[in-house]
């Protein structure tokens, strides 16, 4: 898994019930051919499957680490 990475997406949204705003988060393998790092922006694309889990590739870096 040396060009896998791990990208979190996190969003609000309102519970249904109570209306509050809460956090949630969600996790996708992404093929990384262009070498990003932890910390970076990234923008992701969906394409036929690499792997079992991976249905992702980074389609390009938004913003780099600092």
């Amino acid at each position: 898994m040396d060009k896998t990475v791990v990208v979190k997406i996190e969003r609000r949204v309102q519970h249904a019930l109570y209306g509050k705003v809460v956090q949630k988060s969600t996790k996708f393998k992404a093929h990384d051919l262009l070498g990003c790092e932890a910390g970076d922006r990234v923008e992701i694309t969906e394409t036929r499957p690499v792997s079992k889990e991976k249905r992702w590739r980074i389609s390009r870096i938004v913003e780099k680490a600092k």
